[in-house]
């Protein structure tokens, strides 16, 4: 993949380049920023250019890099537990290769998680990144490059690593193998290990304008409507409210909980009047405009914890009624705070 092919982020792209040029490529970077922004293409286009221009054979490398099947990348990413394996198997990305595969190559960089569930045949099931996965990423970058240039490590939504995992990960960073580049593409990067941030490069990437998917659309609605009747104390609506989100599956639960933290994040940004502290699009923003001196310092630290509660919840199957509903009741306290 080739940095032409990432839609806008010049800035970054420069970035980038001039960090390669000048042979100062940190051991580990970290792609912040949220869905849409084009995280995951940078990532996917500076390691292409890595092993292109690092490799014995540029030729051959790019060939490779091109049908994504160059031996020195690897590629890490948020697994299930199908319901046909043993109970004591660890899924890790070799699992889904072939799944995995199959998108980049249809879909490029630019996918979510709600893509790669449903390439993953999942239902109810939570993706995250095992502590087998971690074993293999140091059995793999153990490996002498077979290029003869670097060797990279691209892994996708680190934040879902358990604990186990991100401690093994941690050990791997703190003794990297000559010649291993690891990058990172975050969408939450708060919930990584403080000693993983702290060894990484972060490069904050801003929103682009791309056209909504379907599943943005539907979250931005679900987060205005809740919004609305918080404010105006409506008990029905709100249970109505909880009622349509609880047909959801716990994983599609979770991805919105994520944009409701997002976008009280942006809210309060927005109050600032600064256009480089917010992330975005133009129908968030229209919301915003009189929406967002409700989120304000005496409620955003709560409000946002009250949604990290509500994940956490789901996440261990927790009864998603009781949840939701709590969830709105006390969201109606925080909300008219002043």
């Amino acid at each position: 993949m080739d940095f032409s092919e990432v839609i806008g982020q010049e800035e970054t792209k420069q970035r980038l380049l001039k960090m390669a040029k000048d042979k100062h490529v940190p051991h580990a970077l970290l792609f912040c920023g949220p869905y849409g922004s084009g995280k995951m293409a940078l990532a996917m286009s500076f390691a292409s250019y890595l092993l292109e221009t690092s490799s014995t054979s540029p030729e051959k490398a790019k060939s490779m890099l091109k049908r994504w099947e160059h031996p020195d990348l690897h590629f890490t990413y948020p697994t299930i537990k199908l319901p046909n394996t043993s109970s004591d198997h660890q899924p890790t990305s070799n699992d889904f290769a072939k799944e995995w595969h199959k998108m980049i190559m249809e879909e490029g960089a630019y996918f979510d998680i709600s893509k790669w569930m449903n390439e993953m045949g999942a239902t109810t099931q939570q993706a995250i990144i095992t502590a087998a996965e971690s074993d293999n990423i140091s059995r793999q970058l153990s490996l002498k490059s077979s290029q003869g240039g670097y060797k990279v490590s691209i892994i996708w939504l680190p934040e879902r690593m358990n604990l186990t995992s991100a401690n093994k990960i941690l050990k791997v960073l703190e003794e990297p193998t000559e010649g291993t580049i690891f990058l990172m593409v975050s969408e939450e990067p708060e919930k990584l290990l403080e000693t993983i941030i702290s060894r990484t490069q972060r490069i904050d990437v801003k929103r682009i304008e791309l056209r909504s998917n379907k599943e943005t659309e539907e979250f931005l609605q679900l987060f205005q409507q809740l919004m609305r009747a918080c404010y105006a104390r409506d008990i029905k609506a709100l249970k109505q409210w909880s009622e349509t989100v609880c047909a959801f599956g716990r994983e599609k639960q979770r991805r919105m909980l994520v944009y409701f933290q997002q976008q009280v994040r942006e809210n309060f940004m927005f109050n600032f009047r600064n256009p480089e502290l917010v992330y975005m699009s133009l129908e968030e923003e229209e919301f915003a405009k009189k929406f967002s001196r409700f989120i304000n310092e005496k409620n955003v630290i709560e409000i946002n914890e009250l949604f990290q509660k509500c994940y956490k919840a789901i996440g261990q199957n927790a009864n998603g009624k009781i949840v939701f509903y709590d969830m709105t009741l006390k969201l109606i306290v925080l909300l008219l705070r002043k």
